[in-house]
C-alpha cells in the first residue's frame, strides 16, 4: 500500500519523480489532513486558490462568522463543491447560534448549504462539558463533527489533564477529530503568547490521545514545522492560510529548507 501511495502521489500530484520522499496519505484522507482557514476570500480568489492547491486541501473552514457577511455565499460554496472540497462554518458561528437558542436554525442552515462538517466549540461561550458532549452526539446525526478544545481567553490556562479529559470525552461522544485551539493567529491554547509551542502540554496530550485524532491549529510556519518534525509528514494541521498551502505541502515532503534533511536516508557527497 505504501508503494502504491508513493507511485500515485508522484504520478498524479507531482511534476517529476524524486526518491526518498515520505509517503503522503491519499485523498480522501483520514490522517495527514490539511484544514485551510478562509477568512473572506472572494469567489474568484477561491477559484484561483483551488486551481493550484486543491490536491492538497482536505477541508476548508469559513472562519468565525465570515459566512454570515460574505456576499454571494452560495456561489462561493459552489466553487468549493466543484473541486470536491468539503467546507464547514467556524465554531464561533455555531456558538452564536447556540447562545441565541437557535440550534435548530443552525442545523437547518447547514443542511440547506449541504455542509458535511460541523464544528462544536466553546471558546466564546461557557458550555458545561457534559452538555457539549451531548451536542456533539446530536450533531453526528447530520455531519462529521470536529470539536475544539481550549479557551480563546489567554488568561484561562487549561492544565494538561483537563485537555486530555475533554478530548477523550468528545471523541467518545462521536467527534471524528478534536481540534487543539490556537486561534487564527496561533498565540493561545497550545501556544504561548509569542507563538511558541507549549511542548510539555503537547507531549502529555500525545501520551493519551492518538495523534491521528487531533487536528493541530498551526497557522505559523514554525508551528507547522514543529508538528511535522514531531509526528511526521502526515500530521493533521489546521488554520492554514490559502497562500501557504503549497509551501506547507513542500515542507511536509522535505522540499523546504526547514525539513530538507528530515526524510533523507543518506547524505549526498559534496
Amino acid at each position: 500500500m505504501q508503494l502504491r501511495d508513493f507511485l500515485i502521489n508522484n504520478l498524479l500530484s507531482m511534476n517529476f519523480t524524486l526518491s526518498q520522499l515520505p509517503v503522503r496519505t491519499l485523498k480522501p484522507r483520514s490522517v495527514g489532513l490539511t484544514m485551510v482557514m478562509d477568512k473572506g476570500l472572494s469567489t474568484e480568489e477561491t477559484r484561483n486558490f483551488l486551481s493550484v492547491a486543491h490536491p492538497h486541501v482536505d477541508v476548508v473552514k469559513l472562519g468565525f462568522g465570515t459566512s454570515y457577511v460574505t456576499p454571494d455565499l452560495e456561489k462561493k460554496l459552489a466553487v468549493y463543491k466543484s473541486f470536491k472540497i468539503p467546507i464547514y462554518f467556524g465554531g464561533t458561528l455555531f456558538e452564536a447560534f447556540l447562545i441565541r437558542d437557535q440550534l435548530e436554525d443552525y442545523i437547518a442552515m447547514c443542511k440547506y448549504h449541504e455542509v458535511s462538517y460541523m464544528e462544536v466549540s466553546d471558546g466564546s461561550v461557557n458550555i458545561d462539558h457534559k452538555e457539549k458532549c451531548r451536542l456533539i452526539e446530536r450533531l453526528t446525526k447530520y455531519a462529521t463533527v470536529l470539536s475544539e478544545v481550549g479557551s480563546k481567553d489567554a488568561e484561562h490556562v487549561i492544565p494538561p489533564y483537563k485537555w486530555i479529559e475533554q478530548m477523550r470525552g468528545e471523541l467518545n461522544a462521536g467527534a471524528s477529530y478534536v481540534i487543539a485551539e490556537a486561534r487564527e493567529s496561533g498565540n493561545i491554547g497550545i501556544y504561548r503568547g509569542t507563538g511558541e509551542v507549549r511542548e510539555g502540554l503537547v507531549q502529555e496530550i500525545l501520551t493519551q490521545i492518538p495523534s491521528e485524532k487531533i487536528l493541530w491549529e498551526a497557522p505559523q510556519k514554525s508551528q507547522q514545522l514543529y508538528f511535522i518534525q514531531l509526528i511526521g509528514a502526515n500530521a493533521n494541521l489546521g488554520n492554514i492560510s490559502p497562500q501557504e498551502m503549497i509551501a506547507l505541502e513542500a515542507m511536509r515532503l522535505g522540499l523546504r529548507g526547514d525539513t530538507f534533511d528530515l526524510f533523507l536516508h543518506k547524505t549526498v557527497s559534496k
